[in-house]
């Protein structure tokens, strides 16, 4: 598909580590790159090796990136160790501005702190099909220890139960198999029938258990 959706708002992509949210924003931008863009995050952190000022990060320094927040520059930011990231209101209007739709792949925070700014966009959450399966996956990087992964685990509860507040997302995607979710996805971003809107309602019901 290389035609704008109907609906030009920002797509919000959310969803426990190890769902598989990645991959899905991955996909929808390099199958649709005239379509779609990343968003490009402000940061108080350095540029490292490889990275590119203004295509990987916008570097800012602390006191201007406080002096964002003061001014409601951001949709959305967050801390992690010594070092802010935040999306702007103004990068988002650009894209869009110049004819693309924004993707963004955030956190339960951040979807959280987007519905309190000015700016509409559209929700989608991507599930697991179960947490003993999203436990599968975690333990199947090979990456993580034990903390880590409970620490995961305890998250993604989390923000599946907060998937569940009416309103908060537009679509639950289940992500079992990843080309199906896709489609999903990519139907619900380019336009659904009323038949396509039913099947929303009823995923938006579905319960992962333990």
């Amino acid at each position: 598909m290389a035609s704008l959706p109907t609906d030009t708002r920002p797509i919000i992509i959310s969803g426990p580590s190890g769902v598989g949210k990645g991959t899905l924003y991955k996909l929808l931008l390099s199958r649709n790159p005239s379509v779609f863009c990343t968003s490009i995050s402000h940061t108080t952190r350095d540029p490292r090796p490889g990275e590119t000022r203004d295509v990987d990060y916008y570097y800012t320094g602390m006191a201007e990136f406080e002096s964002l927040i003061e001014e409601k520059g951001f949709v959305e930011h967050a801390k992690f160790g010594d070092n802010r990231y935040g999306t702007s209101r103004k990068m988002i209007e650009e894209m869009q501005g110049k004819g693309k739709v924004v993707v963004l792949d955030i956190e339960m925070e951040g979807v959280k702190q987007i519905h309190q700014s000015p700016i509409s966009a559209r929700y989608i959450f991507v599930a697991p099909p179960s947490m003993p399966i999203l436990e599968a996956r975690l333990r199947g990087r090979g990456t993580e220890k034990e903390e880590s992964i409970q620490k995961r685990l305890a998250q993604a509860r989390n923000e599946i139960e907060y998937s569940k507040t009416e309103g908060v997302h537009d679509i639950v995607i289940v992500n079992d198999d990843l080309e199906k979710a896709y489609s999903e996805m990519e139907t619900f971003i380019f336009g659904k029938t009323q038949e396509q809107g039913a099947k929303q309602g009823e995923m938006a019901g579905v319960s992962v258990q333990d």
